[in-house]
């Protein structure tokens, strides 16, 4: 059975984009175990604690390299994408072999799908920067994405409901990224 990695890219406990994720969850039900990456205590990228690695680091790099697929589902903070979010990026980014630059990271052509729920603009600037690091990381970027403009009156209650139309986007996401 394939195994799929979420990757909340807001550290929210209730989050659009962490209920975007139980939803996806859901669609992909049965034809995957489904796992949510905590990088909470990963440290910020520093070359003078990255050997030895420490053990957040490890952690968080096993998960990835065991994973068949990663799927992020991430909120737009200032036109981009969250902070912490590309730190645990950058952190995927450096290679495991200590200064060896000529082999594989733990991303290096992992399948990920992109996803975000967030203002107006549903996330698309934080969807196509994710997309130019990614693929610079030398990850496999799935075509199919899916972008939610969160309605004004979930603001208020943090309460994300998806139409059948947005439901059937992350399905086509889902088969990609199982297929």
């Amino acid at each position: 059975m394939k195994k799929v990695l979420f990757v909340i890219g807001s550290l929210r406990a209730k989050s659009f984009n962490r209920q975007l994720a139980t939803q996806a969850k859901e669609i992909i039900g049965d034809r995957a175990e489904v796992s949510e990456l905590d990088y909470s205590d990963l440290p910020l990228l520093n070359q003078d604690i990255e050997q030895p690695e420490p053990s957040s680091v490890a952690r968080i790099r096993k998960a990835v390299s065991e994973a068949d697929a990663l799927w992020i589902f991430s909120p737009e903070y200032n036109f981009s994408y969250p902070g912490h979010l590309k730190n645990l990026l950058d952190w995927l980014s450096r290679p495991v072999i200590p200064l060896d630059y000529a082999t594989p990271t733990c991303i290096n052509g992992k399948r990920v799908a992109i996803s975000g729920a967030g203002g107006k603009a549903a996330t698309a600037n934080c969807r196509a920067k994710l997309t130019e690091l990614l693929t610079f990381i030398k990850a496999d970027v799935l075509p199919a994405q899916t972008g939610i403009a969160v309605p004004a009156e979930a603001w208020g209650t943090d309460i994300l409901t998806l139409t059948e139309e947005q439901k059937a986007d992350l399905s086509v996401q889902a088969q990609q990224l199982l297929g």
